[in-house]
């Protein structure tokens, strides 16, 4: 059992830099690329990212009285569980573990490919990329393994840095705009309406991507001083934050690059951009900085979801051992076995395009139900309404969480047009995940019979 009496408590900036790590990894300085290309004018591409910004604003605030009606740790198993059923639980968490993995490998790939732009030539293949990104997640699996309260000043500083880096980024916005590189990079391509929405929700994928994560805040539940409070406010904090953020990044590299510059960056946006503003040396300072940066999310990747496999080992559901943590409070069985899970993703899968599109259908199940979890727990928690007790409920109630999962959806569904395989892998990871938990039930069924005669 973890130790709630002896181990560090977050406060308020700790949870809100954790938000921050959560969502800001390497998306912001890759994904743009991505967008650019689905979207194929100007209108679009930023439309998208205001539409993403407003979606992640709804779900934080919805995953915001989620925590403050409920805060344990390894919360989003428990959530489920409460709320739908135990099997739903294992399964969409399962799913979800399996797709975060992905995403701490994904980030590792983008830090890995702008590494790539300072070494010789020889060195420019997806090896390369790929034996660097596991380097990243091996390291701190070990920076893990020294304890929690070292994992958490770890990643404050590696997030302020990351901060930095986009205020840098954002100093494009005070460039003279691009001359050499037409905005309207294919304003005529998309021209039926059917064709808009399409492009818009390809799009969407990658938006998606960049601004995933912060819903694994619910994770620390347990661990939050005052966390009816904290919770809350550090969500909103933080996805305030990020959304700022983005949309501001977005028009420095729309700027300094144009839609073709940007459409022309696949590996290194952000170095480019630095490039174009200050010159050559900028290109491989930006470079390292980035490569630096990427550290912050695999850190807080090996911090939050070791907590939901407690969280399932806890209700019985995974083997007990995953329980099992020494005096610094590090998830001993836990957190090597998660880090595995994003080794093997980067053996099988190298590429960050052969990645995004499984992520995020992965997250689209996951985050739809979550997010639909809010409609059950109000109705289960009504006795904290009736005793005046300090939680935080979200206004427009049932609107944003409503838009939210109308909007995840959408996004699956574009994920299956584009990749069907994308859907038969989800759907196929899901079910094999129903049958193992019948497989566990039915064995901890026969143990607890066992034990009794």
């Amino acid at each position: 059992m973890i130790n709630k009496s002896s181990r560090p408590m977050l406060g308020l900036f700790d949870l809100t830099m954790i938000v921050v790590s959560l969502v800001i990894g390497m998306g912001i300085f890759r994904t743009p690329y991505d967008v650019a290309k689905a979207a194929g004018n100007s209108w679009i591409f930023f439309a998208v990212w205001i539409f993403g910004g407003i979606i992640a604003l709804f779900g934080a605030l919805t995953f915001a009285e989620i925590g403050s009606r409920y805060p344990v740790t390894g919360g989003f198993y428990k959530i489920f569980s409460y709320c739908y059923h135990p099997a739903i639980a294992f399964m969409i968490n399962c799913i979800i573990l399996i797709s975060n993995a992905a995403s701490v490998s994904a980030v590792a790939l983008v830090g890995a490919g702008y590494l790539q732009g300072l070494v010789p030539e020889q060195y420019h293949h997806e090896y390369f990329r790929q034996g660097v990104a596991l380097g990243a997640v091996i390291l701190f699996f070990f920076v893990n393994y020294l304890g929690f309260k070292m994992s958490v000043r770890t990643q404050n500083i590696l997030m302020l840095t990351k901060i930095a880096i986009l205020l840098f980024v954002c100093l494009g916005i005070f460039m003279p705009g691009t001359q050499d590189s037409p905005v309207t990079v294919a304003e005529s391509v998309t021209t039926s309406s059917i064709e808009y929405v399409r492009a818009f929700g390809v799009a969407l994928i990658a938006v998606s991507f960049s601004y995933g994560g912060y819903q694994q805040t619910i994770n620390f539940g347990g661990e939050v001083n005052n966390p009816q409070k904290i919770i809350p406010r550090a969500i909103f904090m933080g996805i305030a934050i990020i959304v700022g953020l983005y949309l501001l990044t977005n028009f420095s590299y729309f700027r300094v690059l144009g839609l073709d510059g940007i459409q022309l960056s696949k590996t290194d946006l952000a170095a480019r951009h630095a490039q174009h503003m200050f010159g050559p040396h900028a290109y491989n300072i930006m470079s390292f900085l980035l490569f630096f940066s990427v550290l912050g999310y695999v850190n807080i990747g090996l911090m939050s979801n070791p907590r939901a496999m407690y969280a399932m080992a806890e209700e019985k559901v995974l083997p007990k051992a995953l329980m099992k943590t020494n005096q610094r409070q590090v998830l001993t069985v836990s957190l090597p076995i998660f880090a595995a899970f994003a080794v093997l993703t980067l053996i099988f899968a190298n590429e960050f395009e052969k990645i995004l599109d499984r992520v995020i259908f992965l997250d689209s199940i996951g985050l739809a139900t979550a997010v639909g979890s809010i409609f059950i727990l109000r109705k289960k928690t009504r006795y904290l309404d009736e005793s005046g007790a300090r939680i935080y409920k979200m206004k427009w109630y049932p609107f944003m969480p409503l838009v939210y999962i109308a909007a995840y959806l959408f996004v699956s569904v574009s994920i299956v047009i584009k990749d069907p395989g994308a859907g038969l892998l989800g759907l196929g990871l899901l079910f094999g995940f129903f049958l193992i938990y019948l497989f566990a039930k039915r064995n901890h069924n026969k143990a607890g019979t066992v034990s009794d005669n």
